[in-house]
């Protein structure tokens, strides 16, 4: 069995485990609210953070790309910048929108081996070149952990650059950041579920959770002349992402209604690849802050949540989906905490802020705790 195979299958029968191992203290259940119509405000101070403080982060935020930003406590907004209802390219977070697509319709009931196993034969996908013998073997579950081991060009000048030979790897061997991959399982989402992939955004996502700021036809898939999957384009505003993120921070549910899988959202927000084994090697640097393995289409912090009430660090647990340019929605569960950070690339392309800029602001939000002591 290969290795990705035999680590994921294994956390299939964790399930259970990691669920309670990434529920958030009881407290921020409790005293969790969920957005209506609009969001809900709260006083930083009323949920144990500073306010001075955070006017501290809002100076930093001030002198990056930023377009927009909201820091979600308890479901209460606690901090926002920018015009949070302008919508823009989300770039590869809708990969991780992508990956809740499939909580909410194809795994809703239960996490299926037999669909997370199909390979992409088995799929029907294909593409302009054929496909090679060990490729075809290659399954949905190793597209969405992006260890396909399949490195057919999409139009990506980028990654082109990385990408190892053909026929290099063995399906679920390797690990690379692979655009094929995830514009893969998104097509193959719409062969499993029957339905378009923005039809699906729409009606599981965006209407249930009242987003604000969806259209329908603001999203698009665009299509490269070296290959058959195209990039499914989204569209979204920063509070709308916001919902996103405290959906799955509370596990699938909202407003007492499974939205998605609550066993989906967990197994897929486990570390199934260590931040060691990450390529291609750029997003692994030692000699900057962040620690990020991946999961199931989800960037996920590099040290696990425990049982029990242990806490070793404010991203204890994390996980984020991440675009060009800077563009985040980061779950904190070990602090109840949702961070929504918009670049309006389609305004400036060549906006930009780096990721350590951006762990600068999750490590200023930490600092601007205070607990009983500010209340």
């Amino acid at each position: 069995m290969k290795l990705f195979r035999a680590l994921t299958y294994g956390i299939v029968s964790l399930t259970s485990l990691s669920v309670a191992a990434q529920t958030p203290p009881a407290k921020h259940i409790t005293d969790s609210v969920v957005p209506g119509a609009e969001w809900v405000t709260a006083a930083p101070e009323s949920v144990g953070y500073s306010s001075a403080r955070l006017e501290a982060l809002r100076g930093w935020v001030k002198t990056q790309d930023t377009g927009s930003m909201m820091v979600i406590v308890q479901g209460r907004v606690i901090f926002s910048y920018g015009d949070v209802s302008h919508t823009s390219k989300i770039a590869s977070v809708r990969k991780s929108v992508l990956n809740m697509l499939y909580g909410a319709d194809v795994f809703k009931d239960q996490i299926k081996d037999d669909a997370l196993n199909k390979t992409v034969r088995q799929l029907g996908l294909d593409d302009k070149v054929p496909f090679l013998p060990m490729e075809e073997n290659a399954t949905l579950i190793e597209l969405m952990g992006s260890r396909s081991g399949i490195y057919i060009p999409t139009g990506n000048d980028g990654q082109a650059k990385t990408m190892p030979p053909r026929g290099s790897e063995l399906p679920g061997a390797h690990f690379i950041y692979n655009n094929w991959d995830f514009d893969a399982a998104g097509t193959a989402f719409e062969k499993l579920a029957g339905r378009d992939i923005f039809k699906a955004l729409q009606d599981d996502l965006a209407k249930p959770l009242g987003m604000q700021d969806f259209v329908l036809g603001q999203q698009k898939k665009n299509y490269a002349p070296e290959s058959v999957p195209p990039e499914f384009a989204m569209y979204l505003s920063t509070r709308d992402m916001a919902r996103l993120g405290l959906l799955m921070l509370d596990c699938g549910q909202w407003n007492g209604k499974t939205v998605i899988s609550c066993d989906w959202a967990r197994y897929s927000t486990y570390v199934a690849t260590q931040f060691r084994d990450i390529n291609p090697t750029g997003f692994r640097n030692y000699g900057e802050p962040e620690r990020w393995g991946y999961g199931l289409l989800w960037w996920v912090w590099d040290e696990q949540m425990f049982l029990g009430n242990a806490y070793i660090g404010f991203m204890q647990g994390a996980y984020t989906a991440a675009g060009t340019g800077g563009t985040y929605i980061t779950v904190l569960p070990a602090n109840g905490m949702v961070v929504v950070h918009q670049v309006d690339i389609d305004k400036n392309y060549r906006a930009y802020v780096s990721p350590s800029s951006y762990m600068a602001m999750l490590s200023m939000l930490a600092n601007s705790w205070c607990g009983d002591e500010c209340k």
